[in-house]
């Protein structure tokens, strides 16, 4: 296993238990700005573009600049896709402690549009919409020093 997985609810308990834990947020910076949970960074492991969803090429550098690979980092999208991908895209890089928060902001949802797994927003989960300078993509990706944490 490349990998810990772990609900919503079971994230936001590591967070309040780990103070040295980090939640990165892969989402687009459209989807960070309409809310996302305290203290999160945003880096975007894709970015939406005219040709649809595009890589971000500067994600895993970003990452690695800013967290030491023996952080534990959870990493949070819209459903649990994009952060499952993160989680197998830096354990290639030699990060050890990742944790997907599967069913991510939104919910995990079957093909019949059946929520399976319940997000951190229906959860109820604290969110915020503003973020520090040096915890959204313009901040991480300028190539400023590693973040306050």
């Amino acid at each position: 296993m490349i990998h810990e997985t772990t609900d919503p609810a079971g994230a936001s308990e590591l967070l309040a238990s780990d103070p040295s834990a980090v939640y990165i947020d892969v989402r687009t910076v459209e989807e960070f700005e309409q809310g996302h949970p305290p203290g999160a960074y945003n880096i975007p492991i894709l970015f939406r573009g005219s040709l649809g969803m595009q890589p971000n090429p500067d994600f895993a550098a970003v990452v690695t600049r800013c967290f030491a690979p023996t952080t534990r980092i959870v990493f949070g999208c819209k459903s649990g896709g994009r952060s499952a991908r993160a989680c197998e895209l830096l354990a290639s890089q030699g990060y050890g402690r990742l944790v997907n928060m599967a069913g991510g902001f939104h919910g995990a949802f079957d093909d019949l549009g059946r929520p399976t797994v319940q997000g951190w927003a229906a959860r109820g989960l604290p969110q915020e919409r503003e973020a520090p300078a040096e915890r959204t993509w313009k901040g991480l990706s300028s190539g400023a020093e590693k973040p306050e944490r």
